[in-house]
């Protein structure tokens, strides 16, 4: 059905709504129950059983499947009841394995799926005569929607009313312009989509103007629901990380497999048994490969943006928490992120005084006096719920308001005190604003405005020294008015007003800022220690920002303040030249910011970018992170954000910042940890083989060792907390790889800890025992064991008993979930059909203390400073 060729009357009946009214939500349930969701069709989830078969996809698992297919066929033909133990317990391995994947994925979609829910788009809708804001996913066919500059448009509706209303549809319509629309239009039936100016459009914005319009479809039946394949889905994808991560994998798969073909060589030509030099190889290869690696790291990042979304920062991607360990610039608006979003009376300043002075808590009664009359002659007010204060008009007056309330005298009091009976109210031209009051019997006639349009108009008063005052009050970035008065005779006409204003006696001044945000000090000096450099980007003027700048420690010693009128008049090359000792851009455009970000980008720093506005989506989406205000953001600029701040708080960055640098750490320990465990596992089959020619560990023990290591410790030690010097390091260079640092090659000389252990341990067990089943023995005890030790030691650079060694609560369950697993294999009679033979308490001692040695290696490497942070 069409709707863009019919008067909106039509459509209103046909829609069966009336404009004033809304739907009732009556209606609105039936219409729900009609519809369905104002969503487009998500890609179908998947289920748990869909899941669960996508763990068998790997080559490796379906390697030792096959290893198992063909064990168990043997012990068939041979008749052997203890030879279906073995392919039945890979079975169970791989099953468990499994489970503990699709649990994994389940929860890190799900934390993936409340965060895109937390950052849907809403709608103001018109239901029971009464506005409210909705989650757009509500919406249903009839509703009447508002809509203004910065909304997305959250169903395609025909407009009733419009005024200058523009509507950016390049998603469906591919014109970069945004289309002008009017809700008097009524084009043609088969009007393409680019000319139904009485229309707007489903995932499209509004960049100018308000309208009022009523929706004409949902969800699927949208414009942008029939081509809903050229919208991109957020979040799809794997992140940069865990791209590297699978290259990763594949090349160890490689060197694994010709680690596992050499052995199989090897074992043959020793006369070892087909089927155990076989299963060995498989198993060997399995475990040598990480392939939890990239499900792991999902797991980390997801629930790393959780924690970030408790303190007030929401991430929308996932590369965004990488990119944040990288951040080196932030370009910050001032006005409630650096500030408080609120005029505060701050500096009073009465005739005949020679400087102004700070408002005290119990100021004189002169002051008093300034403030009655400052409060008569203001629009603004104040409601109070509680707690919160709710200022309603101009900034200026609810400064002044709030002031005199502090001091006991609420406007409601005043005015019923000192009614007003007449005014004049400010305007652009003026300058000014005028009431007159009885008070105390009296007709007194208040005039209030700048001290520039004020000075003439007064009689009376040390106007020489106000004048002195008012620059040095400005200087500090105050905004000052001046307020003056005179008593007159007879409550004036309308006409007569314009005479009140004049001819007055000067009262006094007031000053007023925006005061910074008391956290906001410490967030930038955090960011100076954290190497990264804090900008300072408004609309402000230069004077007030370069003042708030240098309070809060943004605009130092040999740095310079730019407008946006100078930007414009240099050269990009100019610009880059210069952009390191610029702390402060003042009065700038939209294309100001972008040629900031760029010229910062071109110098090879990492960007962070707030914003709020419509016209801050380009340089949103051009910095590497956009960081979109919660509260006074626009749909719009939200959207081309890589994170929202719910508090619009430059501490939030900050803090997202530290949690990112957080974040990437534990996964560089979670890497580490896998990798190191992984190769002491090859190196100790490879090397027994090679020199021996005897397998110090059978494939049954190998999984084990696997199941045991490479999941739960793996996940806990990705969750451990951020370290309290994490700020202290410069960041992360953007071309920096995960095995910087030496990384890789402590990786490498832990897996030969691990391999050298678990090859002395075997050595031991088999001279104890007089078996060979004896050292395999005390080669899985060690080997097992001291790897999930090595968890703990891989939780910090610094000494493990700096950091306490049992900090990390769910670290120890995972612990001595593993270690039970563990020890039910040494001390029940399930060794049996594992291989494994029970030793005596000479050789527990012994191997006691080969798992322990990992701790003292790496303390002392520790100690010694073989392995540190890198600042």
């Amino acid at each position: 059905m069409t709707y863009h060729n019919k008067e909106k009357q039509e459509v209103l009946q046909e829609l069966n709504v009336q404009e004033a009214t809304g739907l009732s939500s009556s209606e609105v349930k039936k219409r729900r129950e009609q519809y369905g969701e104002n969503r487009l069709r998500a890609k179908k989830s998947k289920s748990n059983w869909e899941r669960f078969a996508e763990q068998f996809k790997d080559v490796m698992i379906l390697i030792l499947l096959a290893a198992a297919a063909i064990s168990f066929v043997v012990a068939c033909v041979e008749g052997d009841p203890e030879g279906f133990f073995e392919p039945l317990l890979i079975l169970l391995i791989v099953v468990v394995n499994a489970i503990m994947g699709v649990m994994q994925e389940s929860r890190a979609e799900k934390a993936l799926e409340a965060l895109k829910n937390m950052s849907a788009p809403h709608a103001r809708v018109l239901r029971d005569k009464a506005e409210s804001i909705i989650d757009a996913s509500e919406l249903v066919p009839g509703d009447i929607i508002r809509l203004e500059a910065g909304d997305f448009v959250p169903a395609d509706a025909r407009l009733l009313q419009s005024v200058s209303l523009k509507s950016e549809e390049s998603a469906l319509t591919g014109e970069s312009v945004p289309a002008e629309k009017d809700a008097g239009a009524c084009p043609k039936a088969d009007a393409p989509i680019g000319d139904r100016s009485n229309m707007v459009f489903s995932g499209c914005s509004i960049t100018y103007g308000t309208a009022v319009a009523v929706v004409t479809a949902t969800g699927m039946d949208t414009e942008m629901g029939k081509i809903a394949n050229l919208l991109e889905g957020a979040d799809d994808g794997q992140t940069p990380l865990q791209k590297r991560l699978a290259q990763l994998g594949k090349y160890l798969g490689i060197l694994a497999l010709a680690a596992c073909a050499i052995i199989f060589v090897v074992g043959l030509a020793n006369g070892l048994e087909v089927m155990e030099i076989f299963m060995t190889s498989v198993s060997l290869a399995v475990s040598a490969i990480p392939e939890g690696l990239p499900v792991i790291v999902t797991i980390v990042l997801s629930i790393g943006v959780q924690r970030m979304v408790k303190k007030n920062a929401l991430i929308r991607r996932l590369p965004a928490v990488e990119t944040l360990g990288s951040a080196s610039v932030i370009c910050s608006d001032k006005t409630g992120t650096l500030t408080q979003n609120r005029m505060t009376l701050v500096e009073t300043y009465l005739d005949g005084e020679t400087q102004a002075n700070k408002l005290e808590a119990k100021p004189s009664e002169e002051v008093k006096t300034l403030l009655r009359l400052g409060t008569l002659c203001c629009d603004g007010s104040i409601v109070f719920d509680g707690d919160k204060e709710q200022h309603i008009g101009d900034p200026t007056e609810t400064a002044i308001v709030l002031a005199a309330y502090k001091n006991g005298m609420t406007k409601e009091m005043l005015s019923e005190k000192y009614p007003r009976l007449a005014e004049r109210p400010f305007d652009s031209d003026r300058k000014c604003m005028s009431v007159v009051c009885r008070m105390d019997g009296k007709l007194i006639a208040i005039v209030k405005g700048g001290f520039d349009v004020m000075e003439p108009l007064c009689i009376s008063g040390d106007l020489k020294t106000a004048r002195r005052v008012m620059e040095q009050m400005s200087e500090r970035a105050l905004r000052v008015l001046a307020i003056a008065y005179k008593e007159i005779d007879a409550i004036p006409t309308e006409k007569e007003m314009a005479s009140i204003e004049s001819e007055l006696h000067f009262c006094g001044l007031v000053g007023m800022i925006d005061p910074p945000r008391e956290e906001a000090k410490v967030a930038v000096a955090e960011c100076r220690k954290a190497g990264i450099k804090p900008v300072m980007i408004t609309g402000d003027h230069v004077v007030t920002a370069s003042a708030i700048a240098r309070e809060l420690g943004i605009m130092r010693e040999g740095d310079r303040a730019l407008t946006g009128a100078e930007v414009d008049a240099m050269t990009d090359s100019e610009l880059d030249s210069q952009v390191e000792h610029i702390a402060v851009y003042a009065r700038v455009s939209p294309e100001n910011k972008i040629r900031i970000v760029k010229s910062w980008q071109r110098k090879g720093q990492v960007v962070a970018m707030t914003g709020d506005g419509v016209n801050d989506a380009p340089a949103l989406k051009a910095a590497d992170i956009g960081c979109a205000m919660g509260i006074t953001g626009t749909d719009v600029a939200k959207g081309a954000a890589d994170m929202t701040l719910t508090d619009d708080n430059f501490a939030t960055i900050v803090d997202a910042v530290r949690e990112g640098r957080g974040i990437y750490a534990n996964i560089k320990k979670v890497v580490g940890y896998l990798l190191g465990t992984n190769i002491g596992e090859v190196v100790t089959v490879f090397t027994a083989m090679m020199l021996w020619h005897k397998t110090p560990l059978l494939s049954m023990q190998l999984l084990w060792i696997n199941l045991v290591t490479d999941s739960l410790p793996a996940i806990a030690l990705g969750m451990e907390a951020v370290e309290p010097e994490v700020m202290e390091q410069k960041p992360k260079p953007k071309s920096e790889g995960l095995f910087a640092h030496g990384l890789g090659v402590r990786i490498v000389l832990q897996g030969f800890m691990f391999g050298l252990l678990a090859l002395l341990a075997f050595v031991i067990g088999e001279k104890g025992t007089g078996e060979l089943a004896g050292g395999q023995t005390m080669a899985f005890a060690v080997l097992s064991l001291s790897q999930v030790i090595q968890a703990y030691n891989m939780r910090s650079e610094h000494s493990l008993f700096k950091i306490g060694v049992f900090t990390n609560q769910k670290l120890n369950k995972a612990a001595l979930l593993s270690i039970g697993l563990v020890l039910v294999v040494l001390f029940t009679p399930l060794r049996i059909p594992f291989g494994m033979i029970s030793l005596s308490p000479q050789l527990y001692l012994e191997a006691l203390g080969l798992i322990f040695i990992p701790v003292v290696i790496m303390e002392c490497s520790k100690a010694f400073g073989l392995i540190k942070h890198q600042h």
